[in-house]
């Protein structure tokens, strides 16, 4: 399957994808995505506006992954001292997925400060998700404590990546466990929590 991984930073949604598949991954950072082509040294990196890349090339891929920035969409945007405009993008990107894409797709964000203006398909975690395929739902643990609060240590091993110390960029990540979820089920090949768990241990 061809997979245009948008907003890829370093990798965490793709972490348990595996090598079958001819993946794209897509973002302004290029820093971040070093570190993702030291993960994935197979996968094509390209440094670009995530936006204006998925308009001039939506249609040569089977399946498009999604996680624009959170930061303007994050309820500490609820507090006077974090005031900003929410990039609405986010919804522009939905609706054109919807509209013109014919694979399957997902888009991955927090849960906003605000009431939400295109209702997700369903939430994991601390995640919102909007698809065009079912997403059984299921329950995935988050690391105890507060996400911001938690050492390097403890990002690092909650998310299988020791490539980084920075702290944002692990914050940034999609439990990798839930990117594997994700995928499977855009690939109708849903097994039980079990498996997701079990592969954490390996």
């Amino acid at each position: 399957m061809k997979i245009l991984n948008l907003f890829a930073g370093i990798g965490g949604n793709r972490t348990n994808w595996g090598d079958e598949h001819e993946i794209t991954a897509v973002d302004l950072d290029e820093k971040a995505l070093e570190i993702y082509h030291k993960r994935f040294p197979n996968d094509k990196i390209v440094v670009a506006d995530a936006y204006e890349y998925v308009v001039e090339h939506f249609n040569e891929f089977d399946f498009v992954w999604a996680s624009p920035p959170c930061k303007t969409h994050s309820r500490l945007n609820a507090f006077k001292q974090n005031i900003r405009l929410p990039d609405l993008r986010l919804y522009e990107l939905i609706i054109f997925l919807k509209q013109y894409f014919d694979g399957k797709w997902v888009v991955e964000n927090v849960v906003p400060y605000y009431e939400l203006l295109i209702p997700p398909t369903i939430q994991l975690s601390r995640h919102l998700f909007w698809s065009n395929f079912t997403i059984p739902r299921m329950n995935f643990q988050q690391p105890k404590g507060i996400l911001k609060d938690l050492k390097i240590e403890i990002l690092q091993e909650w998310h299988n990546i020791y490539e980084t110390t920075n702290r944002e960029y692990l914050r940034n990540c999609v439990d990798w466990r839930i990117g594997k979820y994700i995928l499977d089920c855009a690939e109708n090949n849903v097994f039980s929590l079990d498996k997701y768990m079990m592969e954490e241990e390996k």
